[in-house]
C-alpha cells in the first residue's frame, strides 16, 4: 500500500503530531469541521474510536461513504451534520479534537470564541487539542481589515485572522498548556497558516470561557473605523 493510500491526503501537520506519538491507537478523535473526512482515512483504516462534524451535509454524507469501506462496524451517526459551535457530545468526550481549516471562517470574536470552548468542552482533561487556521503572523502589513476581525487576504479570500498574542491569550483562559511552539507557514505572502496545539489539563477549573467579552480591536482596525 503507498503512503498517500494509507493516510489518504492528511494535514501534514496532523501526521507530524501521529510521528510524535501524540495520537496512538486506542484514542477517541474528533475531527470538528470534517468535511469530507480527508483527515480520518488513516484513523478509519487503522481502527481508531473516530468522529465527525461538519455543517455541509454533502460532506458528511461522502465522509459515511468512506467510512462504510474502511471501518463498517462504525455507526454512521458518529458523522453528524452539525455547527462546531453547537455539538451535541457530551463534555470530556474525545482524547483529541482536530479542527483543521475551519476556525478561520468565524463571523466576528463572539462566534470564534463558541467554537473554541466547544472543542475545548468535549475534550477530555489531558487530551489534545490540535487545530490548524489562517491568521495575519508575519503577514500584518498586507491584509485588509473588514471589521469583527476579518481581514482581506492578499489571496483574495476573506477571513477570520488571529495573531500569537490572541492564541496565547486563549491558550491562558482555557488553562490550556503547550505542548509545541506555536508554528506558522506563510504562502508567498498570500496567506499564512498557522498551527496551535494545546492539552487541556487535568486539574479542574472553574473560569468560564464560554461566554467571552469581544477582544480589544487591533491596530489597523481602529485606523479602518476612523478613516469610515
Amino acid at each position: 500500500m503507498n503512503p498517500r493510500e494509507q493516510f489518504g491526503p492528511i494535514d501534514i501537520y496532523l501526521f507530524d503530531q501521529l510521528l510524535k506519538g501524540r495520537i496512538a491507537p486506542g484514542m477517541r478523535i474528533l475531527d470538528a469541521g470534517c468535511g469530507d473526512g480527508r483527515n480520518l482515512v488513516y484513523f478509519l483504516r487503522e481502527g481508531y474510536d473516530v468522529y465527525g462534524v461538519d455543517r455541509a451535509e454533502k460532506a458528511v454524507r461522502s465522509l459515511r461513504r468512506t467510512a462504510s469501506e474502511l471501518a463498517p462496524t462504525l455507526s454512521e451517526d458518529r458523522f453528524r451534520i452539525e455547527p462546531i459551535e453547537k455539538m451535541s457530545f457530551a463534555n470530556d468526550t474525545f482524547d483529541v479534537v482536530i479542527a483543521c481549516a475551519v476556525l478561520h471562517f468565524a463571523e466576528n470574536d463572539a462566534h470564534y470564541g463558541q467554537m473554541v470552548s466547544e472543542l475545548w468542552r468535549v475534550l477530555k482533561p489531558g487530551g489534545l487539542l490540535f487545530a490548524r487556521l489562517a491568521s495575519k503572523i508575519g503577514i500584518d502589513g498586507r491584509v485588509e481589515p473588514l471589521g469583527n476581525r476579518r481581514y482581506k487576504l492578499p489571496d483574495g479570500s476573506e477571513r477570520y485572522l488571529v495573531d500569537s498574542e490572541t492564541l496565547h491569550r486563549w491558550t491562558e483562559k482555557m488553562h490550556g498548556v503547550f505542548v509545541e511552539p506555536i508554528k506558522t507557514v506563510q504562502v508567498e505572502d498570500l496567506r499564512s497558516m498557522t498551527t496551535w496545539c494545546v492539552k487541556k489539563p487535568h486539574i479542574l477549573f472553574f473560569d468560564p470561557i464560554g461566554e467571552t467579552a469581544s477582544e480589544e480591536p487591533t491596530n489597523e482596525e481602529r485606523e479602518h473605523s476612523h478613516e469610515a
